[in-house]
């Protein structure tokens, strides 16, 4: 007698993959967000493996804002990414998160830069995020956590990014 084949629900990976995520936050107690949100990233999403310092930066795209803190965090995790990216914004929404314009003021952002070398298009998720490799404050913490990670659409580590990134904003690490 044979044995019928596994089913393994459409909803779970077979393996935990490697996402890696950037949090930022400009408004209230910035710090205090981004531990807390590491805090449910390890409850709800996965192992964080490592993060990097936090960084702070300005406003990108937009004038008149506070400053950003921000710093990349490494997750194994067994979500699938459309659930991941559920997650994360629920985990924004308890922290105050409030989607009114892009680009606005934000308690908590959390971005999934990468999941794996996997390369994702749909309608609410693109991974590798677009618009990374044009960002200083994403490249200066992934390069310290990540420098020699491959980017999976053009072939280049994420220190080359950074050496050829021309975003002329500043990033320094948060004391």
């Amino acid at each position: 007698m044979s044995k019928s084949p596994v089913s393994v629900p459409q909803n779970t990976p077979v393996a935990s993959t490697t996402a890696v995520l950037l949090l930022g936050s400009n408004l209230g107690d910035r710090r205090q967000y981004l531990v807390d949100a590491q805090t449910a990233i390890t409850l709800q999403c996965g192992s964080v493996e490592c993060t990097s310092a936090i960084y702070e930066s300005a406003a990108w795209g937009v004038a008149n804002q506070q400053d950003y803190l921000n710093q990349v965090v490494v997750v194994q995790t067994m979500l699938l990414p459309e659930r991941l990216l559920q997650v994360c914004q629920a985990i924004e929404h308890t922290a105050g998160r409030e989607r009114i314009e892009r680009w606005g003021a934000r308690t908590l952002d959390i971005d999934i830069l990468f999941y794996g070398s996997d390369q994702i298009r749909l309608p609410q998720l693109t991974v590798p995020h677009p618009r990374m490799t044009e960002r200083r404050f994403v490249l200066e913490p992934l390069a310290e956590v990540l420098p020699d990670w491959i980017h999976p659409e053009n072939g280049r580590s994420v220190q080359q990014l950074l050496q050829a990134c021309t975003d002329p904003g500043w990033v320094r690490r948060a004391g």
